[in-house]
């Protein structure tokens, strides 16, 4: 597939918001936030509380849902090996509901734009672009300024900043077996 090469300058103001562990080495970055109070205005990112991804879920409806559990299914496609923090729970739904997004789990969900900078003095990150729509707007406001690979219409990679574009995270779009071939696509970097 064809490699885009068009760098465009980076507006580097990203700051990091969302929720997570501030720590974080596996990032999944998302164009939209949960429409609860407190998610508007915040401002950093932070560590969920025991029970929040099921509050999110509770009060902003199976959209959200689904973002978490693929996160979570995702985690536990992962080889356990390369990444330890996924092998910390029995199931993808006892990761979801006790480890993911909270303190220590090296995740994060962003909704503030890649800070590929912090890659330098931390190379082990990976970070995941939901959505080709969405890769797309950070590319043309400057604030993905990298070469990204497209392997087909769905999946484009970064290797050098270990950073992968893949469907939104829902059902439809990332299914059971794009979930196994975005892990094998993260498992090569």
């Amino acid at each position: 597939m064809p490699e885009n090469n068009d760098k465009i300058a980076p507006e580097n103001n990203n700051h990091l918001i969302g929720l997570g562990c501030p720590d974080f080495t596996f990032a999944a970055y998302i164009e939209n936030r949960p429409d609860m109070p407190g998610m508007a205005t915040l401002d950093q990112l932070q560590p969920a509380i025991p029970g929040e991804i099921d509050s999110i879920g509770q009060a902003c409806g199976n959209g959200w849902r689904k973002v978490f559990n693929v996160y979570a299914k995702l985690i536990g496609a992962l080889d356990h090996q390369r990444f330890p923090f996924a092998s910390q729970a029995p199931s993808w739904q006892h990761y979801r509901d006790n480890f993911l997004l909270q303190p220590s789990c090296q995740t994060a969900l962003l909704f503030s734009p890649p800070d590929l900078a912090t890659d330098l003095a931390f190379p082990l990150k990976y970070h995941i672009i939901m959505g080709r729509t969405y890769a797309k707007k950070l590319i043309s406001a400057g604030q993905l300024n990298i070469p990204l690979t497209w392997l087909d219409h769905e999946f484009a990679i970064n290797r050098e900043h270990r950073l992968v574009v893949c469907p939104y995270f829902d059902y439809r779009q990332l299914s059971n077996i794009k979930i196994e071939r975005l892990a094998a696509i993260l498992a090569e970097f």
